[in-house]
């Protein structure tokens, strides 16, 4: 076998055993694991949503106070 042909042989060999103990080991199928995923992304994205508003009000307070002179 040529360099290249056995390293051709090594990758796809490795590629399929890599694989093959990924499907293995892996908790959940691919929907749940696709659900779980996006129930994070959701969480995320409404507690920045929400971190966001907070900061928002307590800078619109801190501004007027600075314009009503109290601060």
């Amino acid at each position: 076998m040529s360099k290249s042909s056995s390293w051709l042989f090594g990758a796809v060999l490795g590629g399929l055993i890599g694989s093959s103990l990924a499907r293995i080991y892996t908790p959940y199928s691919g929907e749940e694991l696709k659900a779980k995923i996006c129930d994070y992304v959701h969480n995320v994205r409404y507690e920045v949503q929400q971190a966001g508003i907070e900061k928002r009000v307590e800078l619109e307070n801190q501004l007027e106070a600075l314009r009503s002179g109290k601060a």
